[in-house]
């Protein structure tokens, strides 16, 4: 059964599933879905949402908020959120500016406070976007991803799966997978070596990586070189083939 305080306003048309816990002074508006097992703290505002199950809302986060764009035209679109994901104080993620559309959140992120995520927002599964962190419109980020506090993300950048940007970075171009930046503007430095290993990436591959990071960034080479020769001397491992096919897909290109 769940737990709604007297204070918070929930719309009748709200769906609230079993186990939820809604915390005073709340209000839950009328196009919401909040699963099994949820906790929603108080003074938080949702509408247009969708949460899966296992997540934690704490005070004063506003979820589906209409995009900040000048010209966008109110229409039905969402925030739709995955499974044990724990968003913390005063965290805003706005709906998407399509009719429609959502801000995607995946399963066990952790979003710490102030973060805000914009519109068309596509984030994985167990990233950390740490304290101030801003994302703009259409960024994508891919699982295991950590953004550093007050770190700036520029509309439409991808930032690949088990990369770490550094706090107070401005990212305006696309961050590869494993990689570790930061600076602004945000450079790559290195291999996110820590990261890789606590995820139990193997000895051999994260070798592999370094070789790869050795060629697109050290060798002298130009992008296109260094992909062609990581191709035909690097064992051709699940990284890699992440690697280099996030690098060829980009479309604002990578960061150098």
């Amino acid at each position: 059964m769940s737990e709604i305080h007297e204070t918070a306003v929930v719309h009748k048309n709200a769906r609230i599933e079993a186990n939820v816990k809604i915390g005073a002074f709340s209000v839950i508006g009328e196009h919401v879905i909040i699963e099994n097992d949820s906790e929603i703290g108080s003074h938080v505002c949702l509408d247009w949402v969708e949460t899966g199950t296992g997540c934690k809302i704490s005070q004063g986060v506003v979820l589906g908020g209409s995009p900040q764009v000048l010209k966008h035209k109110d229409c039905p679109s969402y925030v739709k959120i995955g499974n044990n994901n724990i968003i913390r104080e005063f965290v805003t993620i706005h709906r998407s500016m399509k009719e429609n559309g959502a801000t995607m959140v995946g399963d066990n992120n952790y979003i710490m406070a102030y973060a805000h995520i914009a519109h068309d927002c596509q984030i994985g599964n167990e990233t950390i976007i740490t304290s101030y962190a801003g994302l703009s419109g259409h960024v994508a980020v891919e699982d295991k991803a950590v953004i550093g506090g007050a770190a700036g993300i520029h509309q439409f950048v991808k930032i690949g799966g088990l990369s770490m940007i550094g706090g107070m970075s401005r990212v305006v171009k696309d961050v590869p997978p494993y990689f570790l930046v930061e600076g602004n503007p945000a450079e790559l430095i290195g291999l996110n070596s820590v990261g890789l290993r606590r995820s139990g990436i193997p000895p051999k591959v994260r070798g592999s990586l370094k070789k790869a990071f050795k060629l697109l960034y050290q060798s002298g080479l130009n992008i296109s070189q260094a992909i062609e020769k990581i191709k035909k001397e690097i064992e051709d491992v699940e990284e890699i083939k992440h690697l280099v096919e996030f690098i060829e897909k980009s479309q604002r290109g990578v960061i150098k």
